[in-house]
């Protein structure tokens, strides 16, 4: 009878302290673009205004919002694909790629993002 007292105390721990880790393991091993810390200097496509620039913008991405005015949740549907498609030419032509993302978060709340060529340094 104890030991099924102790097995109830101790799976619950076991089983959190399983999942902490693999959490952590999973943020731990994020690669790609859209990980934390926007490791590509992405911009998100099209600008808007509820997103600000961050301050180390790219090139690419300043070039993008001199050309494409920013859009906002109240953007006419046909306004926002225009720009939306205008943006996308835009980071092409300024020799970036265009990146759909699937998993909107706080740090990555856009559907489209310009991930521009950052020449590495020797």
């Amino acid at each position: 009878m104890k030991s099924i007292d102790m097995l109830r105390l101790i799976s619950p721990l076991v089983l959190a302290s399983l999942l902490g880790i693999s959490t952590t393991a999973a943020h731990a091993q994020c690669s790609g673009c859209l990980c934390p810390g926007n490791p590509c200097k992405l911009c998100a496509l099209p600008p808007t205004k509820d997103i600000s620039p961050a301050g180390d913008e790219v090139a690419a991405c300043v070039k993008i919002r001199e050309k494409v005015p920013p859009v906002s949740k109240n953007t006419e549907p046909n306004e926002h694909y225009a720009s939306l498609n205008n943006s996308m030419r835009e980071c092409v032509k300024n020799g970036g790629d265009v990146i759909v993302n699937s998993r909107r978060n706080k740090e990555f709340p856009s559907k489209h993002y310009c991930k521009p060529y950052i020449a590495s340094t020797p």
